[in-house]
């Protein structure tokens, strides 16, 4: 049996020596004892062995996958005395199994990725409940200087000590863990293995942290097992406001009740100054007598963010007088670069319904809802994405003018942007296609779908069903015309 003693405080590289000389001797797992602890004396003084010579197998190198050496500088970290015999038969297996980390069923790398996965958590609560108490100024450096107390389940003091290096660089700092220290001075980290013992810990600053946690505690958002999950109770002691949880666990009904009880009452006064001038609707600009005055306006809109990121201004096209006018969504690419409405893919697909329906263009208004491209820059291309609830209603003033100006007989609505700017609802397209609904006092409105939603189906099929219901719905707005024409 071949006896390896470790001082075993997460240094990989007395183990790696080891497991490296054992591997070129050819020394199977089995015949390895892994120890911490120093051998008991015997009865008789052994006399040294000399070292194992390298096997004709192993006269080359072990190599190893870069993952394994990952996941062995966290495991070495860990506790568990048999962590280094586990690593030694996963070195051994590597050299014949090169898959072997992939299979994640094999019980010996299910156990060090369970060990790996421990530490890598141990990391993360450090991180998350150290805390620093001032200690002082000193004469000889201008640095504040801190001392913090924790307590880490595994050697990871050396391991995780960079990261407050780079955290806390503007300070001095000792951190003092059963499992070692790590300091801090003058901007050079120095680590130890060596267990330190608790120091006392006073912080007038403390009382101040305190009032600060209890303010920020919302009493109806606690989820007291979701807490104790991400605070294990073990840390607490370590922790200044871990002192304030039960309190404010106890009293979260009631400052709960006592927040619904204050949210009747009604809100200070500038609170509904600051309400009403928000509910106030813009002042637009004077409403011209004419579309071409109406379109010069449009052109230099800033009432949302789109004309940001739009090359122009689309305005709406079509007679100044017409008894049929078409609202869509928006303007898309070849429109915002055309200036005009409906010349895109979706616009000739339009144009071919529309004239199937028995509809002339020239005798039509045509407009969006939208007057800018909304989109979102892929590369060279600029994505369509839908304009929300706030950018239909700044813009609605615009679509409210064009129905004033035009005067319309039927608005057809095509898709669901278009039927919010003209009714400021939002119900299903489904249940009010087909029919002609009263839109105000003289005019009527008849709702289909925009006709880049066709373009969009992938069945062939079904792009052809639903681009005749789509003729359909025009014709059925050309028929109404024609019936109701005086």
């Amino acid at each position: 049996m071949e006896r390896v003693e470790l001082e075993g405080r997460g240094d990989l590289r007395e183990w790696r020596e080891a497991a490296r000389r054992l591997l070129l001797a050819g020394v199977p797992p089995h015949r390895v004892d892994w120890s911490t602890e120093p051998a008991a004396p015997g009865l008789f003084p052994e006399e040294p062995r000399p070292a194992a010579a390298p096997t004709a197998e192993r006269s080359a190198p072990p190599t190893v996958p870069a993952r394994f050496m990952e996941m062995a500088e966290a495991v070495i970290c860990h506790r568990d005395p048999a962590r280094f015999a586990l690593l030694y038969r996963l070195l051994v297996r590597l050299q014949t199994e090169r898959e072997l980390l992939a299979v994640a069923p094999d019980p010996d790398v299910a156990a060090a990725c369970q060990l790996e996965k421990a530490v890598r958590r141990d990391c993360h609560k450090m991180t998350a409940f150290v805390r620093f108490h001032e200690i002082g100024p000193q004469e000889i450096s201008p640095r504040r200087r801190f001392i913090a107390w924790f307590e880490p389940d595994h050697h990871i003091v050396v391991r995780i000590a960079p990261f407050f290096a780079r955290r806390f660089a503007d300070m001095d700092w000792l951190i003092l863990t059963p499992k070692g220290t790590a300091a801090f001075c003058d901007g050079t980290l120095h680590t130890s293995t060596e267990p330190a013992e608790k120091p006392a810990l006073e912080d007038p600053t403390d009382a101040l942290w305190l009032t600060y946690y209890a303010s920020i505690f919302n009493p109806a958002r606690l989820k007291i097992e979701a807490m104790r999950a991400e605070m294990p109770k073990k840390y607490w002691k370590n922790l200044p406001e871990a002192a304030l949880i039960p309190e404010l666990i106890a009293g979260a009904g009631g400052r709960v009740a006592a927040m619904a009880e204050a949210s009747d009452q009604p809100a200070p006064l500038f609170h509904e100054r600051l309400q009403a001038r928000q509910a106030a609707p813009e002042p637009g600009p004077e409403v011209p007598a004419t579309l071409d005055t109406l379109r010069k306006q449009a052109a230099g809109c800033t009432r949302c963010p789109l004309h940001c990121q739009a090359t122009q201004t689309v305005f709406g096209e079509g007679p100044e007088r017409a008894p049929l006018m078409v609202v869509g969504e928006q303007p898309g690419d070849r429109e915002d670069l055309a200036g005009r409405p409906f010349v895109g893919p979706a616009g000739q697909l339009f144009d071919e319904n529309l004239q199937a329906a028995g509809i002339e263009r020239a005798r039509t208004y045509v407009t969006n809802a939208v007057k800018h491209f909304k989109n979102e820059p892929r590369g060279k291309r600029r994505i369509h994405r839908t304009p929300n609830a706030g950018e239909i209603r700044q813009c609605r003033w615009w679509l409210g003018r064009e129905l004033d100006l035009v005067r319309p007989k039927v608005v057809v609505a095509m898709g669901a942007s278009a039927l919010f700017a003209l009714t400021d609802e939002k119900p299903r397209l489904a249940d009010l296609r087909g029919q002609v609904l009263p839109l105000g006092t003289d005019r009527h409105l008849l709702v289909t779908v925009h006709p880049a939603y066709l373009l969009r189906l992938p069945d062939a099929g079904r792009q052809a069903e639903e681009t005749r219901r789509f003729r359909q719905d025009l014709t059925l707005a050309h028929d109404w015309l024609k019936k109701n024409d005086e």
